[in-house]
Parts: structure tokens; C-alpha cells; sequence
């Protein structure tokens, strides 16, 4: 009957990534379309609502779980996640050759991520993530929006400019599909085709939410069925069906040549997974950890800080540095449940 039950529960989890997955990229898809009818730029769609899109998953889940008390796997799927996004998706980037990074980006990103990974981990250091510091996170999320409008987006010509970056409407266009196209006269703006987006947008969302409470709940039983705690649970399997719709980003951006994006797509999203995601979570209620989190933590400052540190240096990662990010990744995974049994 257990195992029974833990099969069952598998066979749940995979259908709330899938939905996960499939809700994000509806979602994204017309949202990305809605955009570009009122006259978005490329570059402020990517910034804003590609990477808004592709972490609804860690925003559904970490609040499901920080609303029914499993503070550990809401903490944990963010602190997951962006492990998973440093040491996977970019190691898997980074597998696919050198690639060239923007340094005014990578200088300005790769500092909001560094301090948003110390924020989280000066938080955490009594175990709890108060709705006072979930306060301070958004309020380093607003400043890191504001600069980033300022310093990278220039809303008044990118639309018609021949200096747009190629890189993000490759981006863009990977995640909206081929039809995502620029309606440009009034007759296209107007008629079936908004409406039609509006109601992808709120039927991706609904495959979100279902697909998170799916997910949360399926590993919640299973952690409990198989002694494991919520925060590995939410730190390893969770984490990694959270990130899918940025891992799928990332590899379709690869495939199109637009290498640079994918670590661009991958900073981004971590900054808002901490700032954003578990900030919103801490502010409607407290999180509270278990000591085996601190670990972790420290884990993701170390991962960030060699991260950061080789792409400021403007140093091409190699294919094996990419190899042993993912390999990172996997000894973590083993070193969990590791402390588990021990």
C-alpha cells in the first residue's frame, strides 16, 4: 500500500512539472504577444516579462508552501533553484561552448545577485525569514528593477532602433513561439487575437497554480513516505521541476545561437527568485528552517561567488567548467541525501 501510494504520488509530481511547464510557457507565450501589441520594446519584454514568466513556477510553489506551514520546502525550492540554475542550466550552457556575455550587464546583474544570495543568507542565519526581511527583499527587488530600466532599457526608440540586441529577441522569440509576432496597424490590434491572449494568460496561470499544488503536495507525501525532510525534498526535486521553464529557455536560446541570453535568462531569474519569490512568501507569513539549511545556504554563497566572480573577470566559461557546475549539482543532490541517512 506504501508503495502504492509513493508511486501514486510520483506520477502526481511529474504531471505538476509537466503543467508547471506547459502553464509557464502559455502564460509567457501571450503575455509576450500582449506586449508587443501595445508597443513593449524586445528588451524590456525580456527583462521583465520572459523572466517574471519563467519563474512562475518558483512564486506558485513557494507560496503554496509557505501558506499551508511547510516553511522548509518554500525556502528550499528558492535556494534549490537558483543551485540548479547556477551549477545545471548554466553548466549546461556552458557545455555547449564559450560564449560572450555583456560586461555592463554582467557587472550589474552579477552584483544584484551576489547581494541578494547575502541577504538570504544573513536571513537565514537564525533559521527564519521574517515578513520584516521578506519587506527588505522587494524593496532590493524595486531598486534592482529601477536600475535596470535606467541602465539597460531606453523604452522611447528600442522598438524601431537597428541597435537592438539581436540576443533578446531570440530570447523572446523562444519562449512566444512563431506566432508571437509585432501587430502593427490598429486593425491587428484590436479583435480576436488580444482577447484570445487574455485568455491564454489566464488559463496558463490556472495550469500553474493547479500544476504547483500538485507539485507541493505529491512531495510533500513523498518526503514524509520516505523519511525525507521538506527541505530536501524542496532543495533537490522540487527545485529542479520549478526551474524547467528556465532551463527550456536557456537550451532553446542555445540551439539558436544566443548563448549570452541563456546566463543573462539565469542571473536574472535568481535575483528574482530570492528577492522576488521569497520575499512575497515571507511577507504573508514567516519561514522557519531546519539547521541541515544552513549548509546549503552556504553552499549557493560559494556556487554565486565563483560564478560571479568568472563572469566580472569577463572569462569565457569553458565546456569543462561547464561539466563540473553540473557535476556540483549532482554531489550536492548525493550529499543530501547523504545527511539524510547518516
Amino acid at each position: 500500500m506504501v508503495a502504492l501510494s509513493v508511486v501514486s504520488d510520483l506520477a502526481l509530481l511529474a504531471v505538476g512539472v509537466a503543467a508547471l511547464w506547459a502553464g509557464a510557457r502559455l502564460l509567457v507565450a501571450a503575455s509576450v504577444r500582449l506586449a508587443r501589441r501595445v508597443g513593449f520594446s524586445e528588451l524590456l519584454i525580456g527583462v521583465t516579462v520572459v523572466a517574471l514568466g519563467t519563474s512562475s513556477p518558483e512564486i506558485v510553489v513557494t507560496v503554496e508552501a509557505a501558506l499551508i506551514g511547510v516553511g522548509e520546502l518554500a525556502v528550499g525550492n528558492v535556494v534549490g533553484s537558483n543551485l540548479y540554475n547556477l551549477a545545471v542550466v548554466l553548466g549546461a550552457v556552458a557545455m555547449f561552448g564559450s560564449f560572450p556575455v555583456d560586461r555592463t550587464i554582467v557587472h550589474r546583474d552579477g552584483v544584484a545577485l551576489l547581494v541578494a544570495t547575502l541577504a538570504c543568507a544573513l536571513a537565514l542565519v537564525d533559521l527564519r525569514v521574517t515578513p520584516t526581511e521578506g519587506l527588505v527583499f522587494l524593496g532590493l527587488l524595486a531598486a534592482y528593477t529601477v536600475v535596470s530600466f535606467k541602465t539597460g532599457v531606453d523604452t522611447s526608440d528600442e522598438t524601431d532602433s537597428e541597435e537592438v540586441d539581436p540576443d533578446a529577441d531570440a530570447v523572446v522569440d523562444s519562449v512566444a513561439g512563431p506566432d508571437a509576432v509585432d501587430l502593427s496597424t490598429p486593425a491587428q490590434r484590436i479583435g480576436a487575437g488580444p482577447v484570445r491572449d487574455i485568455l491564454f494568460v489566464v488559463v496558463g496561470l490556472a495550469v500553474v497554480l493547479v500544476g504547483g499544488d500538485l507539485l507541493v503536495g505529491s512531495a510533500v507525501r513523498i518526503a514524509r513516505l520516505a523519511g525525507l525532510s521538506e527541505w530536501v525534498i524542496g532543495g533537490t526535486v522540487v527545485a529542479a521541476g520549478t526551474s524547467t521553464p528556465e532551463f527550456a529557455v536557456s537550451l532553446v536560446a542555445v540551439r539558436q545561437g544566443s548563448l549570452g541570453v541563456s546566463v543573462g535568462n539565469v542571473v536574472g531569474s535568481s535575483v528574482f527568485n530570492v528577492l522576488g519569490v521569497l520575499g512575497l512568501a515571507s511577507l504573508l507569513t514567516p519561514l522557519t528552517v531546519g539547521p541541515p539549511a544552513l549548509w546549503t545556504v552556504g553552499w549557493l554563497v560559494v556556487l554565486t561567488l565563483l560564478v560571479v566572480a568568472a563572469l566580472w573577470s569577463g572569462r569565457e566559461l569553458t565546456r569543462a567548467e561547464g561539466v563540473l557546475l553540473a557535476c556540483s549539482e549532482a554531489i550536492r543532490w548525493a550529499l543530501s541525501l547523504l545527511r539524510v541517512v547518516g
